[in-house]
This record gives structure tokens, C-alpha cells and sequence, in this order.
């Protein structure tokens, strides 16, 4: 990897889910004073990831032909605007725009990945995407202590700093963040949205790779969702205790996916580490539901966080090495917006199951996707490996290289 852009891409990162960490965890409190209900707040939230899944693809085909950067300028310059107009909200129609808005700037995250996809060989882009990944979880960790410690001084001042950031963001990486896409590699024609999936869903073992994650998601987004209310309801957990737990998960994530998963990448690879992580992630659902120790609770939290924390840049590997160079964005804007979708189906599910089912079913429901996500892997996965072509990387079949070893033949 070239150290320097690398590292451009991660403060770049950092600073991006610094401010989405500061505003996310004040929403509710700030939509209240509004007079906006709780299926409003809901609606809210669901704003912003369904502008991400509209526009994650666009970002994302048309920085594969005009190049990453000026992709990822606009997105800062976007998110900035949208933080100020979120603080200077006066109505929640307002408030609505803002967030409207954020979620389409916001939708550029894809492109970042495509970034880190061209500053990678195959073999260290899990690493590549480990430090993505790692640049997320501490952006959640210390976004919502900065805006806990400045809502004191009003909803707005936690808003208006996260545009400062995002503005500050813009600024060095105008100056500092370098074209990683070669001339060479951009694409010709701007594929539509259809033409883009039409093409992943050609490609071999990448429309499932893209189920993979889609399940894995959902299950995850679900528990985000209603464990403060379970934690509360079953252990009587109180909302500092539920910031810290969600703290040591965001923690977990960070020691994994920055230090731990380009290490086991290299003893196992992506192939077998992306459906033994998804089987740690059922297991620590399913003690959720079933444990009514709150010790083991907040330990199978952990144990899930290692789980997503090996998980998520393995996975992203595979699927940006099931592509090539030309549509590295493309693919990534549609995982970005089937993740999106995940994440409005997962919390309305786990919502409902939670009302209407039983506290614990939407972590018995979890566990039981994540258990079918890690078998669907393992079939895909464990019966292939990936070999190298002279402009791509895709995943072929184990047994047209090595039939003799194979205990089917």
C-alpha cells in the first residue's frame, strides 16, 4: 500500500463518520423539540439511508469515469452544508431537508472504498479495507461523546461543528488527496443503475457475495436498533451503561479491523475467515437472547463486534476482487445501496418482532440469518480461491485447479 494516501484516506474517513458520530445520537432529542413523535424520529433515520441507497450507485458508477476525487470532494462539501442547515433548522420539514441532503452527500462512502481498492494489491486490500473500517469504528466512538459534550450549549453547537469538520475535512483534502484512479482504468460509458447490477449479477460469486452482506447487515441493524430497549427491559440497563457497551463494541471493531484482520487474512484468507466470523456473530445473537446474565450479555457483544470486525473488510476484499479496475466504484455503490436497504429492512423488522414477537426474537431472528449468511459462505467460498488475471482479480472454482486434491473427485 502507499503509505501516504492511505493514510489521507483514513483521517479523510475519520473525520466523515467523526461528524455523522456527533449528530446521530442527538437526533431524537433535537426532532423532539420539534414536536416530531417517535414513528417521526423512525422516519427521520430512514430519510437518510434511503437517499444512500438511491445514490450510493451514482456516486460510485460516475467516479469510475471522472475519477475518485471530485466524488469525494463534493460528498464534504455536501455534508458540510447539510450539518449547517441541520443546526440552523427552525421547522421539521427543515429538519427533514437536512437530513435529506446529508444522506445523498453521505452516499459518496463508496468511492472512498473504490479509493482503497486502488491503493491495494489483491493480497493486503483486506488489510486496506481493515483501516476503512477501523476509521469508522473510531469515528462512532468518539462522534458521540463530542456531540454529548457540546449539546450542553444547545442541539445546534454539535451540528455546527460537525460542519466545521466536514468543511475542515474539504479543505486538506483539496490540498492533500491525490487521483488513485488511472486514466487507463476509467470507464468509457456511464453504466445506468440496471446495467451496473446487470453486470455485478454476471460476474461469478458476486451476487452472492452481495447476499452475504445484505443478510449480515440486516441482522446487525436490527439489534442496533432495539437493544438499548432489550438491555432496559431485561437487565435494566440504564442509557450511560448502553453507551458503554455500544463504546466497547465500536472499541472491538476498531482492534480488529486496524490490527487483527490482515493477520488472519494472511493465515486463512478471506475465504475461510468470512464464514467463521459470520457464525461468531450468530453465536453471540443467539447469547443475547438466551443468557439473563448481564456479564455474559455485554461479553457476547464483544464476541459479536469481533465477528462484524473480521467480517467487514474481509467480505469487502472478496467483492472488490470479484471486480475489476473499471468498476470498482460501480460494485461498491451497489453494496453501499444494498446495505442501505438493509439497514431501513432490518430495523423495521426488528421493531416489529420486538412489539409483536418477543423482546428477544429479534436476536433469535439474527442469529438464525446470520447462521444462513455464514452457510450460504461457506458453500460459495470454501470450494473457491482467487487467481490473478492480467487486469482483474475474480474468484474461480478450487476444483478446476486442484480436482485431485478435492474429496469430491
Amino acid at each position: 500500500m502507499k503509505l501516504q494516501p492511505v493514510a489521507i484516506v483514513f483521517a479523510t474517513v475519520f473525520i466523515d463518520l467523526l461528524g455523522f458520530g456527533i449528530i446521530i445520537p442527538l437526533l431524537p432529542f433535537y426532532a423532539e423539540t420539534f414536536g416530531a413523535t417517535a414513528f417521526t424520529v423512525g422516519m427521520l433515520a430512514t430519510s437518510f439511508s434511503l437517499m444512500q441507497f438511491l445514490f450510493a450507485p451514482f456516486w460510485g458508477r460516475l467516479s469510475d469515469r471522472v475519477g475518485r476525487r471530485p466524488v469525494i470532494l463534493v460528498g464534504l462539501l455536501g455534508s458540510s452544508l447539510a450539518y449547517l442547515a441541520f443546526g440552523l433548522a427552525s421547522t421539521l420539514t427543515t429538519l427533514f431537508a437536512a437530513r435529506v441532503f446529508a444522506g445523498i452527500a453521505g452516499a459518496n462512502i463508496p468511492t472512498v472504498q473504490a479509493v482503497m481498492a486502488d491503493l491495494t494489491t489483491p493480497e493486503n486490500r483486506a488489510k486496506g479495507m481493515g483501516l476503512f473500517g477501523a476509521a469508522f469504528g473510531l469515528g462512532f466512538i468518539f462522534g458521540p461523546a463530542i456531540g454529548g459534550f457540546l449539546s450542553r450549549w444547545g442541539y445546534s453547537a454539535p451540528a455546527f461543528f460537525a460542519s466545521g469538520l466536514a468543511l475542515a475535512n474539504f479543505t486538506a483534502a483539496l490540498f492533500l488527496l491525490p487521483e488513485t484512479l488511472k486514466p487507463e482504468h476509467r470507464a468509457i460509458r456511464r453504466a445506468g443503475r440496471l446495467d451496473a447490477l446487470r453486470a455485478a449479477m454476471a460476474k461469478p460469486h458476486l451476487p452472492l457475495l452481495m447476499l452475504i452482506g445484505f443478510l449480515a447487515v440486516a441482522a446487525f441493524a436490527s439489534f442496533e436498533t432495539t437493544f438499548a430497549l432489550y438491555s432496559e427491559h431485561v437487565h435494566g440497563f440504564t442509557a450511560s451503561t448502553i453507551g458503554y457497551v455500544f463504546a466497547l463494541i465500536g472499541v472491538v471493531m476498531v482492534i480488529v479491523q486496524g490490527g487483527l484482520v490482515g493477520r488472519a487474512v494472511k493465515l486463512v484468507g478471506e475465504h475461510h475467515l468470512v464464514p467463521v466470523s459470520l457464525a461468531v456473530v450468530a453465536a453471540g445473537l443467539f447469547l443475547i437472547a438466551t443468557s439473563r446474565s448481564a456479564a455474559v450479555v455485554v461479553a457476547a457483544n464483544a464476541v459479536m463486534a469481533a465477528g462484524m470486525g473480521f467480517n467487514n473488510p474481509a467480505l469487502a476484499s472478496l467483492i472488490s476482487r470479484c471486480s475489476s479496475a473499471e468498476d470498482q466504484g460501480g460494485v461498491m455503490g451497489l453494496v453501499q445501496s444494498l446495505n442501505s436497504l438493509a439497514r431501513i429492512a432490518g430495523p423495521l423488522w426488528g421493531g416489529y418482532a420486538f412489539d409483536r414477537l418477543g423482546v428477544a426474537m429479534p436476536y433469535f431472528s439474527g442469529s438464525a440469518v446470520m447462521a444462513v449468511a455464514a452457510a450460504l459462505a461457506v458453500r460459495a467460498l470454501w470450494k473457491a480461491r482467487l487467481a490473478a488475471a492480467p487486469e482483474t482479480v475474480a474468484i474461480v472454482s478450487m476444483a478446476a485447479g486442484s480436482s485431485a486434491r478435492s474429496p469430491e473427485s
